[in-house]
């Protein structure tokens, strides 16, 4: 059988390259899409996936139009798209009272409208062939909020609303669609933070660290295995219990 093509948006960024790295591993074609613009990082990238089956694709995720090309583009040189994880996410934190539309504006854009322009450009030629894979990269502050992040906890929450319309539109065609909901990982983003406020969010998190990268690709590459088509519309945490619910 032919490789599965798996297309990653973010594909470049920390999370992005160990969802990719584990695809790959799994015997996908793997195709990561993010922006062109970043270039020392694409390079980066291009280094640490050296001797895997994995490319970089540029695109825009918040623009409709270029994530069409691209899709477009990824079919006509890789074959047919059977998986797609949506990881391209942003933040531009800061309070209601003091965030600017511009703020909310990016962070809806990236994170949420990216998800359906690259579902929107995927999502027939899965339901075509009668199998797909879909993932989601939600958060765990999409479940809880959290100060200072309206923008970008409506997007995440609108994010698993979106995988459980989606996934019961094209549950009988083999395309199953699932949200993985990650907690505080080891990404620049959560490093970047001051070491007192990562230490007690650590301290909030039952299991006592912060989250691998691995662990949140490890799940993904469940989600999107052969035998996975009888899980759909679900939403994975994968948070060290920072978050539990029945």
């Amino acid at each position: 059988m032919n490789k599965r093509i798996a297309v990653v948006s973010g594909g470049i960024g920390g999370l992005g390259t160990e969802i990719c790295l584990s695809l790959a591993r799994a015997g996908r074609r793997v195709i990561a899409l993010d922006l062109s613009a970043r270039e020392e990082r694409i390079a980066q990238f291009a280094a640490l996936t050296d001797g895997f089956d994995i490319r970089f694709e540029a695109a825009n995720v918040a623009d409709y139009d270029d994530c069409g090309a691209a899709i477009e583009r990824i079919v006509g040189e890789d074959g047919a798209i059977d998986i797609l994880v949506n990881a391209a996410g942003i933040t531009r934190d800061g309070s209601l009272r003091k965030m600017e539309k511009r703020a909310w504006d990016d962070v809806l854009s990236v994170n949420l409208d990216g998800v359906f322009n690259l579902c929107r450009h995927a999502i027939d030629g899965m339901a075509e062939r009668g199998f797909g894979r879909i993932v989601n990269i939600s958060s765990v502050n999409g479940q809880t909020g959290q100060f200072g992040q309206t923008n970008y906890s409506a997007a995440k929450a609108g994010m698993h609303g979106f995988t459980m319309a989606l996934a019961r539109e094209v549950a009988r065609k083999g395309v199953t669609v699932n949200s993985v909901s990650p907690g505080y990982c080891e990404t620049a983003m959560v490093m970047a933070i001051a070491d007192d406020i990562r230490g007690k969010i650590i301290d909030s998190v039952p299991v006592g660290r912060l989250g691998k990268p691995s662990e949140i690709a490890r799940t993904v590459e469940f989600l999107t295995a052969e035998d996975a088509g009888f899980i759909t519309g679900a939403n994975i945490p994968v948070n060290g219990g920072l978050f539990m619910s029945f």
